[in-house]
């Protein structure tokens, strides 16, 4: 399959993905300058990207992975089987990554701006090298989630370019707070800026790592079957990260209320994009 796209697919897949990626970098410039209030529309945003995605992976590419192995089995049953096994097979996945994760540095447990700003030095964590090391910890943890993640935008956009900005931006958004995790612990153990800084963004570039890796281990079997199991994977993952991540960070920032209005709008916004775009095509 892979050779039906073109060179611009490519790059237009993986500019999006590394868009996503670098989304951390953006959240270290707003842990350095923003102030508590800001929550809320953080909130707003992880509940939002919640909305998107859960959408778009039962609407959406769940549907792409049943289309593909119709094409090969003629059997509604048996494909949808099958479309079973792979999505709850990426949400297994998810689930593994995350228990190899130490709970104190995964980034699917999230703080509020006010707790961040509880590990400065003269607060609870009198050690600096203490504090720089879960930083980095913190970078390394994050970098490992985002492998498959980047995989993901990375195959959505290739398929489907207006599902993939959709994809990208939600994860853009909840890559922010993981910015913010990283630079904050990094940036008061050594007063240095630009150090955190990096260290955010290079947490971001395991997006873009993971689609190329993802790219060239798929491209030499990619036919119906293996874009049908990688589109099962994709959905599973991304409903684990909504449950699992996004929808609890956006309490922590926010509350019921905001957490539950950003969702539904994501929905709904998700639902008028793809419904726009098959009225047009």
């Amino acid at each position: 399959m892979f050779e039906l796209y073109g060179i611009e697919d490519y790059l237009y897949a993986f500019l999006l993905t590394l868009f996503a990626g670098l989304s951390t970098s953006f959240g270290a410039i707003i842990a350095f300058y923003s102030k508590a209030k800001s929550d809320i529309l953080l909130s707003l945003g992880l509940g939002f990207s919640a909305g998107v995605m859960i959408y778009v992976s039962f609407m959406e590419i769940l549907q792409k992975a049943k289309d593909s192995f119709i094409q090969i089995t003629s059997n509604e049953i048996i494909s949808e089987t099958y479309v079973l096994i792979c999505f709850f097979g990426g949400i297994l996945l998810s689930a593994i990554i995350d228990k190899l994760i130490p709970e104190d540095v995964n980034p699917h447990e999230p703080k509020s701006y006010n707790e961040l700003e509880e590990l400065k030095p003269n607060h609870k964590i009198k050690n600096k090298q203490t504090l720089h090391r879960t930083g980095v910890f913190t970078a390394l943890a994050i970098g490992i989630h985002n492998f498959p993640e980047g995989f993901a935008t990375f195959i959505s956009s290739l398929n489907d370019i207006s599902i993939g900005i959709t994809i990208a931006l939600a994860i853009a958004i909840h890559n922010i707070p993981e910015g913010m995790a990283i630079s904050l612990p990094i940036y008061h153990a050594t007063n240095n800026k630009k150090k955190a800084f990096w260290y955010s963004t290079l947490s971001g570039f395991a997006e873009p790592i993971g689609a190329i890796v993802g790219f060239f281990i798929l491209f030499p079997i990619m036919g119906q079957a293996t874009l049908g199991v990688t589109f099962g994977i994709v959905a599973g993952i991304m409903i684990y990260i909504s449950f699992d991540e996004l929808l609890p960070a956006a309490r922590v920032y926010g509350n019921a209320h905001t957490t539950i209005f950003g969702l539904v709008l994501g929905m709904f916004i998700m639902a008028l994009s793809l419904l726009s775009f098959n009225f047009i095509s």
